[in-house]
């Protein structure tokens, strides 16, 4: 078996090889969309209930910030699915609630010296009402606030 020597004189020069682009990641993928949109709907919840406890009072540019950061990794991780803007402007609302409970047991927990863990997991029935008799028009302001940021931020981070 006889084999031919191309004329550079190395016997491992062939045709030339052309790269291939690597494979587009996936795309639409509404479970990976909903997992990240919950996840950053936990994280911002958190933080949204720290920085409220600490200062003692909301602000309405954090809603913006928990409403575009659900919106923004749900839309990232998923892709265009229609379905992913109106589930991440539902986990929004859902964080400023928690983040709402969050800061009061925070709060409570300075003023009364008891553990926040325990206001927050064993008074919670207590906490809810709190928050029921607490509640005025600029805290359902921000929950739509987050709503409408997270629909919007999951629409532009595909446009």
């Amino acid at each position: 078996m006889s084999q031919s020597v191309p004329p550079s004189g190395n016997p491992f020069a062939g045709a030339p090889v052309t790269p291939t682009a690597p494979p587009a990641p996936a795309r639409d993928n509404v479970g990976l969309g909903l997992v990240a949109a919950l996840v950053a709907a936990l994280v911002a919840a958190g933080a949204y209930g720290a920085i409220g406890g600490a200062i003692e009072r909301e602000i309405g540019y954090a809603a913006v910030g928990v409403g575009f950061l659900v919106g923004f990794a749900a839309a990232k991780a998923g892709g265009r699915n229609p379905a992913l803007p109106v589930m991440a402007a539902v986990f929004s609302i859902g964080a400023v609630y928690a983040g709402q409970l969050i800061a009061i047991a925070v709060i409570l927990s300075e003023l009364a010296g008891g553990s926040f863990t325990e206001i927050l997991l064993e008074d919670f029935g207590a906490l809810t009402d709190l928050w029921k008799e607490a509640s005025d028009a600029m805290t359902y302001v921000f929950l739509v606030i987050a709503a409408v940021t997270a629909f919007a931020g999951a629409k532009k981070a595909n446009a």
